[in-house]
């Protein structure tokens, strides 16, 4: 009997199966991949004027640092609390910390962190009225509240919903209002706030000799003036 020579061997064709096997077992599905699109992101919250802070001017001119010279950049109040960092840098905000300082006072102002009078809701003209309310609950000792009224009127001209309490004033002694940016009316009746330049601006410190950076270098530079002042006196 003659035997036949297999053309394939077990140990091979058990190896070519298993290839076959791995690369229909591991062949990647291919799915399409949906892109991120900018236009899915959040849009700023647009927050509404009040009575004190009616427009971009006077937004501007409340929080200081001389950014009030930029309100003619900002055609609307929406264009003001939705523009980036990098559209105010075109417009020509400059030094990057003024834009940085506009976009946190933009986040406050979101949140309702007002500055002094933010909030007043009777205001004509930048100005406000600020009045004293005498509470009857102890006829001894009354308590004072400053309230703000519509302007030309007193209190007992203004119904209860007309009357709204105010931040950041006191009643001292018998009829004086103390706070900051109240003025006294002439007739002595309660006080006047109006819009101010950087009324509601946080101060920057005030660097002393080039500030701690450079201040070994500024005061070793003085000393040298100074000594070499000196020498043309003739006091060395």
């Amino acid at each position: 009997m003659v035997r036949v020579k297999p053309f394939i061997r077990p140990q091979q064709l058990r190896s070519a199966l298993t290839t076959i096997n791995s690369r229909c077992a591991f062949q990647p599905s291919i799915q399409p991949i949906r892109a991120s699109s900018s236009s899915s992101a959040q849009p700023p919250a647009i927050p509404s004027p009040t009575p004190f802070i009616p427009d971009v001017q006077t937004f501007l001119t409340v929080i200081g640092r001389g950014l009030s010279q930029h309100a003619s950049k900002f055609p609307t109040w929406e264009a003001l609390f939705s523009l980036s960092s990098d559209q105010l840098r075109e417009l020509g905000i400059e030094p990057p910390r003024s834009r940085r300082y506009l976009i946190q006072w933009r986040q406050r102002f979101r949140l309702g962190q007002f500055g002094i009078g933010g909030d007043l809701q009777h205001v004509e003209d930048g100005k406000a009225d600020l009045k004293i309310l005498e509470s009857d609950e102890d006829a001894v000792h009354p308590h004072k509240y400053v309230v703000n009224v519509p302007a030309g009127r007193s209190v007992g001209e203004c119904s209860v919903e007309e009357l709204s309490r105010v931040r950041g004033f006191k009643v001292q002694g018998a009829k004086t209002i103390v706070g900051p940016y109240a003025l006294p009316v002439k007739d002595g009746e309660g006080a006047r706030i109006s819009i101010t330049e950087g009324m509601w601006e946080d101060r920057r410190g005030h660097k002393v000799d080039g500030g701690e950076r450079r201040r070994t270098e500024v005061r070793y530079k003085k000393r040298i003036a100074e000594r070499r002042e000196m020498r043309e006196r003739g006091e060395l």
